[in-house]
């Protein structure tokens, strides 16, 4: 069967299914375009989501780690307060604590950010009563950004300010330092200001290292033997009236300063308390006419010089009379006296023909080698410069060689007595722990023979001379006695004594040299009003050593060590009115 086709239909037919597939494509299109619009917002909106968050990002780490900024917002209102934190402790040989930092908060105020400001100085005065209400509003209605309100607050008080609410009232963190055993060692660790800078003492001296922080800083100081001095000095301060006293324990074979105290003296913890002469050194920085304490020095050259020998003498019968001068002796013998009766009864006629003998070249040669011509080397700024005569003539030879006419710390004095025990080399003297397992070498003054007969001689003092009130039982100690008249008005004034006494224990093989000193003691009853060195001095001493010796490992022994047979003086050509020996001893130069 055959089939008939109408084209036309045809067509239209094909028009008909050609339409939808137009229409499909247009709408394809249509959608396609939206959804690449969007496509591209999206695009576009996240690269400006990812925009702002690194720009975000980058402030934060701007903030966070380098304050950039911020600081230059507000560098107006803090100004930059050099504070130091982290400063380390200060230990003793023991690793006992004798300073320490604590945490502690400041108080500040932006005086633009008080909304009240007599209210607001009310409050803050009931909180600091120390501080009045006058001077806080003065404060507060400052055009400045910054003013403190107080400093180094209590955690009571930075509570209560807390609690006050008040706005532009701000907290600082900073630090404190603290010294927990107070007046026992102020002298030698000083103190540091609110900003935690050293002003005096060992952290003045050791400041910059301080405060770089590290380790804790070892001294030499034991603070068991420097609360024994301490308590010692006190009470022969009280007893007798002085007006101070000073005192030193000193290791003679390390020159390390075991214990060093000056009264009167202040509280670290309270700065206000160095005013006047509290603050004054009387180890360090004082120097003094030590008296007869300078006759171990005089001693010790003649003898190592060759000058005398322990059996010479010289005539003491007679006060010696030159210029306007006249030496005398205070109890004197009115006789010939040898060597060793000169340094144990003191004779400053005796002292004065030897000194003589060996010439004030000789002289000046000694005691410079000793360290008492120039300045100690102790780790403290307050160091004091002995005194000495420009023209070193004959009256200045004979005078120092008592101890009139020189000036000297105490320190000084102590350091060249452990020279004459300790085998005769000057060790520098030190505040810091010594750590090395070998002794310091030192520098020899004197011959190991010299130093031997002066350690023998310094014995006999204490045993049959004018230390006799050193004495401490089961203990062998040696030493001498030292009483100088102070200078009143270019001359000496006989009632105003530096009253002093100097020794070692013990006293056969020194491990210690001690030195305790008076200023101005007056005598009492039981000193029969004297109040010289032997009198008020020595019996410290003696105190001190039965304390701190068994403290140290040093045991109470009752055996007596050889000492020298006290003979009948042999005459020297001075006493004879002879020419003294020209140039002064045969043996100067250093060893």
């Amino acid at each position: 069967m055959s089939q008939n086709y109408n084209y036309e239909t045809s067509s239209e037919i094909s028009s008909s299914r050609v339409m939808p597939v137009k229409e499909t494509v247009s709408l394809e299109g249509n959608m396609k375009q939206a959804l690449e619009t969007g496509r591209n917002r999206l695009l576009v909106t996240g690269v400006m989501f990812i925009i702002a968050f690194v720009a975000i990002a980058v402030r934060l780490v701007e903030l966070s780690a380098f304050g950039i900024g911020e600081r230059e917002r507000f560098a107006h209102r803090i100004p930059s307060v050099d504070i130091a934190f982290g400063r380390p402790d200060i230990i003793d040989r023991n690793g006992i604590v004798l300073a320490t930092s604590l945490p502690t908060a400041s108080l500040y105020a932006d005086p633009k950010d008080i909304m009240n400001p007599e209210e607001a100085a009310d409050k803050l005065a009931g909180v600091f009563p120390e501080i009045s209400a006058s001077e806080l509003l003065l404060k507060l209605q400052s055009k400045s950004r910054f003013v403190w309100i107080n400093r180094n607050l209590t955690p009571k008080q930075q509570y209560a300010v807390h609690a006050l609410g008040l706005p532009g009232v701000l907290f600082r963190r900073g630090e404190q330092r603290v010294y927990p055993h107070g007046r026992e060692a102020a002298h030698i660790l000083g103190l540091t200001d609110i900003d935690g800078k050293g002003i005096a003492g060992i952290e003045k001296y050791f400041s910059t290292s301080l405060n770089k922080g590290g380790e804790s800083l070892q001294l030499s100081i034991d603070v068991r033997v420097q609360s024994m001095l301490r308590q010692e000095l006190n009470l022969a301060m009280e007893e007798f009236q002085a007006l101070g006293a000073a005192g030193v324990v000193l290791d003679a074979n390390t020159g390390e300063i075991v214990s060093m105290v000056s009264l009167p003296d202040f509280d670290p913890n309270t700065p206000d308390s160095l005013r006047g002469t509290v603050g004054f050194n009387r180890v360090t920085k004082g120097v003094y006419e030590m008296g007869s304490a300078f006759k171990l020095f005089t001693t010790a050259m003649a003898l190592d010089s060759g000058t005398v020998g322990m059996e010479d003498g010289y005539d003491a019968s007679k006060p010696i009379k030159i210029a306007r001068f006249t030496i005398k002796d205070y109890h004197g013998k009115n006789r010939w006296l040898s060597v060793p009766e000169i340094l144990i009864y003191s004779s400053n006629i005796g002292a004065a023909k030897m000194s003589m003998d060996v010439g004030a070249k000789a002289q000046k040669f000694y005691l410079d080698q000793l360290g008492l011509l120039h300045p100690s080397s102790v780790e403290l700024p307050e160091v004091g410069k002995p005194q000495y005569p420009n023209r070193w003539g004959d009256i200045s030879t004979m005078t120092i060689s008592y101890g009139h006419g020189i000036s000297v710390s105490p320190l000084q004095l102590a350091g060249a007595v452990g020279a004459i025990v300790n085998g005769g080399k000057r060790i520098p003297l030190s505040l810091l722990k010594y750590r090395s397992s070998m002794p310091p070498i030192g520098t020899r003054v004197l011959s190991e023979k010299t130093s031997q007969q002066m350690r023998k001689l310094m014995r006999l003092a204490v045993t049959n001379g004018t230390g006799k009130k050193a004495a401490a039982p089961g203990y062998l100690v040696g030493g001498k006695t030292g009483t100088a008249e102070k200078q009143v008005n270019g001359g000496y004034e006989k009632k105003s004594l530096m009253s002093s006494f100097v020794g070692a224990f013990p006293i056969d093989k020194p491990r210690y040299v001690i030195l305790t000193m008076l200023d101005e003691p007056k005598g009492t009853e039981r000193t029969l009003n004297y109040a010289t060195g032997g009198w008020v001095a020595a019996p410290i001493f003696s105190r001190l050593v039965s304390r701190m010796a068994s403290l140290l490992g040093i045991l109470p022994r009752s055996k007596e060590v050889p000492g020298i047979e006290l003979k009948a003086a042999k005459p020297r050509l001075a006493s004879l009115g002879l020419k003294p020996l020209s140039g002064g001893g045969r043996n100067i130069a250093p060893y």
